[in-house]
This record gives C-alpha cells, structure tokens and sequence, in this order.
C-alpha cells in the first residue's frame, strides 16, 4: 500500500538487466558510448523530429532548471502556474541556474494555466524599461501537480500567446508518459506540434532509477546547454549507465507500458474511493495522482495498517473527531497491485 510517489517504486527488469549488459567492458564517457547514440535516434523518431538535440541528467530539478537556464536569461520572467513543479518543489533551482530569472506566478483552475491569465501576466511584465524584469518563457508541467492534463490544444492556445509576445515555452514532463497515455495522441502532437520549444522527459517517477532527457526542437540551442550542463554538475562521466536506463526505458515501449500500468491503478483507487460514503475525489483523476478527502477514522485504519501516503496540506492531525474529514494524495507507480489497492479501500471503508 505505498501511495506516497510514483518515485518509491522499484525498478523495472528490463532497466537493471540494460545496466547489467553496460557494467561489460569499457565505454567511452560524457555521452560518448554508443548507447546514447541508439537513445538520440530513438527519441527523434519517437517525436518525429530527426533534428532534435537530445541529452540526459539524472534528476527532474536539474532536466528543468538546465533548460530553463537555456532559454531564459538572468533579467527575464519565467511564466508557471501558481502550483507548478517549478514554484513549489525545486527549492529556487530554476532563480539559481538562470542566475537570478524571476517565476512569475499565473493562475488557472486543477493546475492549469488560464490563458487568460497568462495574457493579463504578460502584459504586465516588461512595461519599466531597464527597472523592470523582461518577458522570458512559458513553462508548463505536464501532468499538473493536482494530476490535470492539459490537452495539445490548450498547450497550442498557451504556447500561441506565449509566441505572440516572443516568448520560448518549455513542458516540464516529469509525467510526461502519464499525461500521453492518457490523452492518446503522439509525442509531436503534446510537443513540438503545439509549440513546445523544450521538453523535460521524465523517467524517474516512470520506474527508472534516474534519469531524465532534455529535448530542444531547435538545435541550435544546443551548446549552451552542454555548456549548462557541464557546468551545474550534471554531464556524467560514467554517462553509460544514464543511457541504458534510457534505452531499455524506450525499447519495447516500457515507457507507455508503465505509464498504463500506473493510470489504471489510480483509476481502481479513484473509483473505490468514491463509493466510499463520506469519501470525496477533489479533482479530475487524468493520470496516476488522486487528491481525496475522507474521515480521520479511515485515515488512521490505513496507516496503521502500513499504508504510506501523504496528507495534504501535511499540517492536518490524525488526533481528533472520527468523522472529520482529512484530505490526502495519493500517487500509484507502475507496479502498483490490485491487490494492495483493494486492501487499501477496505481499510479506508472500515
């Protein structure tokens, strides 16, 4: 029953026997094996875009903050939503690695920015000369921190705004997989189609042990960040075990495999818990995350039975009245089981 992140989970077969087969004999480092090559070539025919620069780190913040740096400079406004990835979770990785880039905050209903909003947020930025910050890109999360997917329409109406004023835009995919699966269209058409410049391809919360791509659909954004890379302690040396994690994360589509896996477990729990009396689901269930809310009572059966979760907001006391209602999320990775998920439900039932 462990529904704190789809990041607690193992990983994949598939992935350690790929690092098993790259532990044999020597590679060249920093990107140069010949793994990475079959990755580069993988990726630019999964996203239809034979030009694409390709390039992996090992973390989610890095993947972010690297391409962010890349395509915003120290002066700009980078433009997110109020509860994105970005704001809430990197702990001013994006301020640092831009050297000083402001995250300027736009609201929008389930995560997702209102274009609206957004237009107001744009107009009102760069309008002070040199007193003021200047426009910089959009970054979108994909899926949303409240598990939302944004459709490639409503990307190409964001990213159309965002283009009208100069702007790049930036999709950060830690749950990329998650978000396509769901929405059943290709990578090119939640991407490049829609007017993404820069994608943050997440493997770690899809079952890799860690590593993420970074994608720019224009490759002459390239050496800076290589540059970027280098110099913010991300380009590996024994860079051959990022790439076989990425291969075997590609081959066989394990990617969407897990993802699948993932939002059919979420789904189960999302429909248990709403033929849960008193139980109710907060938000659109469109990937792998739930937010819910239901009696302290079945909260503390849950956990102390094992359950693994996390209370949110995580102020919220397990000591108090039975019937009061406590609201928690729930994440479910790709080897999340019924059988743990049914367990799960009956303990929150009682």
């Amino acid at each position: 029953m462990h529904f704190a992140s789809d990041n607690t989970g193992p990983v994949p077969a598939e992935v350690l026997e790929a690092l098993a087969r790259a532990n044999e004999g020597y590679m060249m480092p920093y990107g140069a094996d010949p793994l990475m090559e079959g990755v580069k070539a993988k990726i630019r025919e999964v996203f239809e875009a034979p030009e694409a620069a390709v390039y992996l780190v090992a973390t989610g913040t890095g993947a972010n903050a690297l391409a962010l740096a890349t395509l915003a400079d120290p002066w700009q406004a980078i433009f997110c939503h109020r509860v994105a990835h970005v704001e809430e979770d990197e702990c001013g990785a994006p301020e640092f690695y831009t050297g000083g880039a402001k995250l300027t905050l736009v609201d929008g209903a389930g995560a997702k920015i209102d274009p609206a909003a957004l237009e107001t947020a744009i107009a009102e930025t760069g309008t002070k000369g040199v007193h003021g910050v200047q426009r910089g890109p959009l970054t979108i999360t994909q899926a949303t921190e409240l598990g939302t997917v944004y459709t490639p329409d409503e990307i190409a109406t964001l990213t159309g705004i965002a283009r009208a004023h100069g702007m790049a835009c930036h999709l950060d995919g830690a749950r990329f997989a998650n978000a396509l699966v769901t929405l059943g269209c290709s990578p090119a058409e939640m991407t490049w189609k829609a007017g993404i410049d820069a994608v943050s391809f997440g493997g770690t919360k899809n079952g890799l042990m860690g590593v993420e791509a970074v994608i720019f659909f224009d490759p002459a954004r390239a050496w800076e960040f290589e540059l970027r890379r280098k110099r913010g302690a991300q380009l590996f040396s024994k860079h051959r075990y990022l790439s076989a994690q990425m291969a075997a994360y590609l081959e066989n589509d394990l990617w969407l495999r897990n993802a699948v896996a993932a939002n059919e477990s979420a789904s189960r729990l999302a429909e248990g818990l709403r033929a849960i009396p008193d139980a109710e689901v907060l938000y659109p269930v469109e990937a792998n995350m739930i937010f819910a809310g239901w009696p302290r009572a079945g909260h503390r059966r849950a956990q102390e039975a094992g359950a693994q979760y996390y209370l949110w907001p995580f102020d919220q006391p397990l000591d108090g009245p039975g019937d009061e209602i406590l609201t928690a999320r729930l994440v479910c990775d790709w080897s999340a089981s019924l059988e743990s998920t049914d367990r799960f439900l009956s303990l929150v039932r009682g």
